[in-house]
């Protein structure tokens, strides 16, 4: 059913498709009735619940950063059956991001490519919507949905002032979400993937660290480590991490590569920039995380990104050595059924 209904809706732009089927989602959400059909259609019957940062999920597999951007969709990517959501990337004031069309599907890849640039509605108004949406999940019986809060830096904001972006967004964000990512790794802001050299990512996340350990009740700060990484510098940010003992990494961010792929070199050029998410990076992402897992011992907790579309992607993401995983290319070519599926293959 849901490849007939992509097969059609993967003829119109995929940004305007992306908003229209979850406001349409949302929609049918109101109806408790309809919400109550679709979560046990979809919510995965006997999923593994896994206890990592301190933190209890109630199944391994998460909504990767960039689908829900806004926190606008919590309510039905619950009924989805998610066991967490990383909202974001967020930035401290709202930004437009690039010029549309800026997502772009490659169907004979099972990929997408896009050029973003970091889209929001701003913390402010991001922030409102966790505090209503805590307030219900309070209220809820059953295990809660885990939040985590994606954040980066606006466009304008020179690399050297970057700390203070990622310093404004924790700091507002600390109370409504249970871990962050910090994201340095985005190909679609210019100059950001600079801030994954070591000194510039070590001012970073050093003062956020000072800064969660002054809390009352300090969350998990990841980081979220690009694919075209060279070995170098994937040891210097697991030193730093280490060494500041960061609770984790998410393994990997979009590559910039377009090698190996079955789209035509003509509609790659159209395209243009941009990162390249789906199963072109399965492979480097999963080779990553294996290189990680095996330097640190498993010390370092990893969450996978990069190609995952059923269960058996997942298994080779969790032995490689990542403890959950994250879709989000893999949820729109495969539909509403793939975190149910890959909980069948992984319990």
């Amino acid at each position: 059913m849901y490849k007939l209904l992509r097969s059609f809706l993967f003829l119109f732009d995929a940004e305007k498709v992306h908003y229209f089927s979850m406001d349409a989602l949302k929609f049918l959400c109101k109806i408790s009735l309809v919400k109550g059909l679709i979560a046990k259609n979809y919510t995965p019957s006997s999923a593994p619940a896994t206890k990592i940062f301190g933190l209890e999920f109630k199944n391994p597999v998460g909504l990767g950063a960039g689908f829900d951007k806004n926190a606008k969709y919590l309510n039905e990517l619950e009924a989805l059956g998610f066991g967490f959501v990383e909202i974001g990337t967020v930035t401290p004031v709202p930004q437009a991001g690039n010029d549309s069309p800026r997502l772009f599907r490659l169907p004979k890849d099972k990929a997408l490519i896009n050029r973003m640039g970091f889209n929001n509605d701003g913390i402010e108004v991001v922030v409102e919507r966790l505090k209503e949406w805590n307030i219900k999940a309070a209220a809820s019986n059953g295990r809660r949905l885990i939040i985590g809060g994606n954040i980066g830096k606006n466009k304008v904001t020179p690399n050297e002032d970057a700390w203070k972006d990622y310093e404004a967004c924790f700091t507002a964000l600390h109370q409504h979400v249970d871990y962050f990512v910090v994201n340095v790794s985005s190909p679609n802001t210019p100059g950001l993937r600079e801030l994954q050299e070591k000194d510039s990512l070590a001012k970073i996340l050093q003062n956020l660290q000072q800064l969660n350990k002054a809390t009352d009740k300090p969350k998990p700060i990841l980081l979220k480590i690009a694919p075209d990484l060279t070995i170098g510098q994937i040891d210097d940010v697991v030193d730093l991490a280490l060494e500041i003992s960061l609770d984790g990494l998410v393994a990997t961010n979009t590559t910039i590569s377009r090698s190996s792929l079955f789209t035509d070199e003509k509609t790659l050029e159209t395209i243009g920039a941009g990162g390249l998410s789906g199963k072109p990076v399965e492979k480097q992402s999963t080779e990553i995380i294996d290189y990680i897992s095996k330097k640190t011992n498993g010390r370092l907790p990893i969450i996978a990104s990069g190609g995952i579309f059923n269960g058996t992607d997942a298994q080779k993401k969790m032995a490689a050595g990542a403890s959950l995983v994250q879709v989000r290319t893999g949820f729109i070519y495969q539909g509403p059924s793939i975190v149910k599926n890959i909980c069948k293959s992984i319990k």
